[in-house]
């Protein structure tokens, strides 16, 4: 695929609430757009950057004899009290 089929909005300004580099990077190039705090759109040039992190980590992964698992998204604060760990991440 081009680069001129891919749709990107880059910006030259680094939006004030982005506070790591490579989130600074990624809103500029038009990889990723912000819908809400913590929610993102992911473009078809940044999922695709996105996937190959993925793959390369996966390998790494497999090479290293870890088992892949998918969680949702959202999860009730009631399991991560189960293992004691809602003190660590959430902040009340």
């Amino acid at each position: 695929m081009r680069l001129s089929q891919f749709h990107l909005r880059t910006t030259k300004e680094t939006p004030a609430d982005a506070e790591i580099i490579s989130h600074q990077l990624m809103l500029r190039a038009g990889m990723v757009r912000k819908l809400a705090s913590g929610l993102y759109t992911w473009s078809p040039l940044g999922l695709r950057v996105l996937r190959k992190v993925e793959a390369v980590i996966r390998e790494e992964m497999n090479l290293a004899g870890a088992i892949e698992m998918l969680m949702p998204t959202i999860q009730p604060r009631e399991l991560w009290e189960e293992t004691r760990l809602a003190a660590q991440v959430f902040e009340d």
